[in-house]
């Protein structure tokens, strides 16, 4: 996608508008959603990665980077637990209450379509706000691990100003001392219950997603350059069944070529566009 002036960005959203007039519209949000509630994206620019990610098999097989996991995860969940939902959230979210859009479907683990205040939302990654046991299946609130780390590391402080991952992760300087939370229950291992790399979209979430998709007749792809393949599933469903696909997304997307309109803005700016005149 190429930047677009104001006059081609204001002709593109009424075409859109067009598009998607009477239609019941399904949403598929990525990390780009959220940048403007200062969480950052995986890719473009103010971009925040890094060259050796967190598996499921690295979590589950080294003690070492189980623990540089919790220091660094502990210290983003608190400022990451602080972003409020911007524009695109609230737009999203005022369309689902008004009829017009069916659902979301997010790659993110932020909750934040759901404090926004969208009620159908299907978390395809998981959600940080939920903490797992994997040996008793035991479900926590993320709020009740923080107050068992803080108890277990009182020396634990977390900074005004941390770099944030989007996953809401941040690289720790040191991990010494550091005492991992467990479960409550049976002290078996903790998991924050998203999905990471090496692991698979948990099958009943897939299909709740294309079960969602199914009862729209119009897709969105708000904030995501599809490089994940579940998203690209969804989409390649849509594709086949001739609905009307828009991506709104500042970088280029695997789908660009199937789409009936790109729009190289941000959602913080397209969505309520879309929506005021929608309603």
């Amino acid at each position: 996608m190429t930047a677009m002036t104001d006059e081609e960005l204001d002709a593109r959203v009424e075409k859109a508008a067009d598009l998607l007039r009477g239609r019941k519209i399904a949403l598929l949000t990525g990390a780009g959603i959220s940048t403007d509630s200062g969480i950052p994206a995986y890719r473009g620019e103010g971009a925040r990665t890094r060259s050796d990610p967190m598996t499921i098999q690295k979590y589950l097989g080294d003690e070492a980077a189980r623990r540089r996991y919790w220091v660094g995860g502990h210290l983003g969940w608190r400022a990451f637990a602080q972003a409020e939902p911007n524009a695109g959230h609230i737009a999203l979210a005022e369309m689902e209450a008004g009829g017009v859009v069916s659902g979301v479907i997010t790659q993110n683990v932020d909750g934040l379509h759901l404090r926004a205040g969208s009620s159908h939302v299907i978390e395809v990654h998981g959600t940080m706000r939920r903490v797992l046991c994997l040996h008793c299946g035991q479900v926590f609130d993320r709020r009740d691990i923080a107050r068992q780390i803080e108890e277990r590391n009182p020396w634990i402080t977390v900074p005004e100003n941390v770099l944030l991952a989007p996953d809401g992760d941040v690289l720790p300087e040191s991990t010494d001392g550091f005492v991992v939370p467990v479960c409550t229950v049976c002290e078996g291992m903790l998991k924050p219950d998203v999905v990471f790399f090496g692991e698979y979209v948990p099958q009943d979430r897939f299909k709740a997603a294309e079960s969602l998709l199914r009862a729209s007749s119009a897709l969105i792809v708000a904030g995501s350059s599809l490089v994940v393949n579940s998203g690209v599933r969804l989409v390649e469903r849509a594709r086949r069944r001739g609905i009307p696909l828009i991506i709104v997304n500042h970088e280029p997307t695997r789908a660009d070529t199937w789409a009936d309109l790109t729009l190289a803005s941000g959602t913080s700016v397209v969505l309520p566009a879309i929506q005021e005149l929608l309603q």
